[in-house]
């Protein structure tokens, strides 16, 4: 497992001392996820809680619980809207349950590179899901990167689409991820991410799909034996705050966490290709794991199969946001 140095993240940070006047005033964001703290959702969570307390003098600090120590993925949701959490960041297919448009960053093959993803998060798509997030005592802040999505299983090395038709995979809940193993023909449960590793130890799934940063922290390695570089689809994540604890905050502070949020999500989006491949490298000399790389051949193969995706999708997502995510698409086609 790779580390990391907590003052690479936060070497300038202004550290709040207890004992400094103004304690009273003092405000307290609890930060609930689900990865591990070297992952790009962890060490983007402890850059924005070192910037924000940096930018508020101490005055608002941020209590990060990885690992899913307070709520997993199957819960965290509520925890947010009952306000037992201030911030959460859920994986875009989580959100989808809830909000079904923001299955549109799930689809499979959707962007060729990390170009194609900064595009879509930081443009018209990313801007109009943020911003659709109402009614649910939610507020959008902001989207973080973490990187390509590989699989993983116990059974045979993953080649082609038949490939998959007799095996069963962990999944996220998520209406795109469930329709991309449906055109697989293969079964699936959906399972919280804290809960997969316990069940591919016990062979309860063959397999799953994650990214080389959370199936390295994760040990996922230690209970499945082919690992198939696919880059099939991308997994990013909203970070989100409860609305009634961000509308009770002064401006000022508000203007904190914007500026604090933004310079974190620069700062992860740079970062977390880095992550991931310093996640790759240790992978790659772990000898426990046989690693294949699907050929242009097999890529289109992969495209094909999963093609009908976009079209039960876009019934739900609508022609605009569909139409702009096909152009960016094409944009940086191989």
């Amino acid at each position: 497992m790779i580390g990391f140095d907590v003052e690479e993240i936060g070497s300038d940070n202004t550290y709040y001392d207890d004992e400094q006047e103004g304690l009273d005033e003092q405000i307290t964001i609890r930060f609930s996820h689900v990865a591990a703290e070297n992952t790009p959702k962890g060490r983007t969570a402890s850059k924005f809680a070192a910037l924000l307390e940096d930018k508020t003098n101490g005055n608002v600090k941020v209590q990060i619980y990885p690992n899913a120590l307070l709520y997993n993925d199957a819960n965290e949701w509520e925890a947010l809207q009952n306000g037992n959490v201030e911030m959460i960041a859920p994986a875009t297919a989580k959100i989808s349950e809830h909000y079904p448009v923001w299955q549109i960053l799930d689809l499979p093959f959707a962007f060729p590179n990390y170009q194609a993803v900064e595009e879509a998060y930081e443009g018209e798509i990313g801007e109009a899901l943020l911003e659709g997030l109402n009614h649910a005592n939610v507020k959008g802040l902001d989207l973080w990167y973490n990187g390509y999505k590989q699989m993983t299983n116990q059974e045979y090395a993953i080649r082609t689409p038949d490939d998959f038709s007799r095996l069963h995979f962990r999944t996220m809940p998520g209406p795109v991820i469930q329709e991309q193993f449906n055109q697989l023909n293969t079964s699936t449960s959906k399972l919280s991410f804290n809960k997969t590793y316990q069940n591919l130890e016990v062979s309860f799934v063959d397999g799953q799909e994650n990214t080389l940063s959370n199936i390295n922290t994760k040990k996922f390695y230690e209970h499945q034996k082919y690992l198939t570089i696919s880059n099939h689809g991308y997994l990013g994540y909203g970070v989100l705050m409860n609305q009634d604890f961000w509308d009770g905050l002064s401006s000022s502070v508000q203007e904190s966490i914007n500026a604090a949020m933004k310079e974190a999500t620069e700062w992860g989006r740079r970062h977390a290709i880095e992550i991931n491949d310093q996640h790759a490298r240790a992978i790659r000399s772990n000898q426990s794991l046989e690693i294949y790389t699907l050929s242009a051949e097999e890529r289109a193969q992969w495209e094909h199969a999963l093609h009908p995706v976009y079209d039960k999708a876009e019934q739900t997502v609508g022609s605009d946001l569909m139409k702009e995510i096909k152009t960016i698409k094409e944009r940086y086609a191989y």
